[in-house]
């Protein structure tokens, strides 16, 4: 999972709208559902989707005159990849580190703060002594 490569935010764009169109969507349904109002043409869309295949983020299947394209990775997969690259690049690969400046330069309301504490005493039930 680490040789995986990075997404460019328009790749995120075109990606998130296939995950969450799921199965094998082709192009123009892409494009309908990630640029509705028309912000980016059919063939800069196809063009993005043939550069994901190539990168190997996307798999495409041919019907007909239809291309139809198939994630490689799961939407989790792909934030684990980025937020462990953000963790690595900017806190050294602390995540603790992370935390405590979410905490720190956050103002965190006291339902907030709750959450996470909730999130945290959750996560240590679970853990194994």
């Amino acid at each position: 999972m680490n040789s995986i490569k990075k997404l460019t935010p328009v790749e995120w764009e075109i990606m998130e709208a296939i995950w969450r169109i799921g199965g094998s969507p082709s192009v123009r349904q892409v494009m309908q559902h990630a640029y509705a109002g028309g912000e980016k043409a059919y063939t800069t869309v196809q063009t993005i989707m043939k550069t994901l295949e190539k990168k190997g983020f996307l798999t495409g299947t041919k019907i007909g005159l239809v291309n139809f394209y198939t994630p490689t990775y799961s939407r989790d997969e792909m934030v684990g990849v980025e937020t462990r690259h953000f963790i690595r690049r900017l806190f050294k690969g602390s995540v603790p580190a992370l935390a405590n400046y979410l905490i720190d330069t956050q103002e965190l309301s006291r339902e907030e703060i709750e959450a996470i504490r909730k999130m945290l005493d959750e996560k240590i039930k679970g853990t194994k002594p």
